[in-house]
């Protein structure tokens, strides 16, 4: 077993965590971006559409802001794009009135679906040797650091 890094040497380790998760985030984005056209869809409508994806249930526009960490006029911009499309579509909310539910449309379905495989082929060409144990202790620690960050927004300021 391991010991724990001291709190001083866990931080600076951790912001080189933060930094190279910070240029692989802008990396897929730029690529998401450039490959638009093949793809057929934006960053934030593959974000939408993935959110209900996982959800696999109805959702809001304010619940998929708040899954996603974004603005709500930020979501309801991507969500009229998605409802343009035909990818997702409105349906009555019976807990809220103004307030609709919105889910994927088979069409929505497939789209997302064929992105994330598309990703996936992509991502499963990683080079590197990567054992389903790193994989495992990367998402722990990712984990925590996001955790910590949670901690942090809910502390009274």
């Amino acid at each position: 077993m391991t010991t724990p890094l001291p709190p001083d040497r866990l931080g600076s380790r951790l912001a080189e965590v933060y930094h190279l998760l910070g240029t692989v985030y802008r990396q897929v984005h730029r690529r998401v971006e450039t490959d638009e056209p093949a793809m057929g869809m934006s960053v934030g409508i593959r974000a939408v559409l993935d959110a209900l994806h996982r959800r696999d249930r109805p959702s809001t526009v304010p619940r998929l802001a708040t899954d996603l960490e974004l603005s709500r006029q930020f979501v309801q911009r991507m969500v009229n794009d998605a409802l343009d499309r035909g990818w997702v579509e409105r349906r009555d909310n019976p807990e809220h009135r103004r307030s609709v539910l919105l889910v994927l449309t088979p069409a929505g379905r497939a789209a997302i679906d064929a992105v994330v495989a598309r990703e996936h082929a992509l991502m499963g060409a990683t080079p590197g040797g990567l054992t389903e144990d790193d994989v495992t202790t990367t998402l722990r620690v990712l984990g925590a650091m996001r955790t910590a960050l949670d901690r942090l927004d809910r502390a009274p300021s």
